[in-house]
């Protein structure tokens, strides 16, 4: 396994995540299934090896699952208003959003 500058991990094995994250097994690959952001790839043995990104996601859905009570199309609804706000505030969004409404203030002036 590759690990990080800071002696993290690359990738961790499904056993692993479920000691970081206080879950089951069954749990993160049934969630595999329903939440598109947990992608685990597959080692040549077939082991299922969950990038730094995976297991953040993981945590948050268990956030919102067990602590928020959200239902799975609750948590999944919650994920995809988050992701759709961050690309909205993305510096390429905010340089569009910019020009166009210095465009529409040039068609007023003019």
């Amino acid at each position: 396994m590759s690990t990080l500058a800071d002696g993290a991990k690359l990738y961790c094995r499904i056993g692993e995540v479920a000691r970081l994250t206080g879950l089951k097994p069954s749990i993160i690959r049934f969630w595999e299934t329903e939440f598109p952001g947990i992608a685990p790839q597959k080692s040549s043995t077939g082991q299922r090896l969950y990038s730094q990104q995976s297991i953040k996601e993981i945590s948050i859905i268990k956030e919102l699952l067990y602590t928020e009570k959200l239902t799975i199309a609750g948590a999944k609804n919650r994920l995809r208003l988050a992701r759709k706000s961050s690309s909205a505030t993305s510096p390429d969004t905010l340089r569009q959003i910019v020009i166009a409404e210095l465009l529409a203030i040039k068609k007023i002036l003019s």
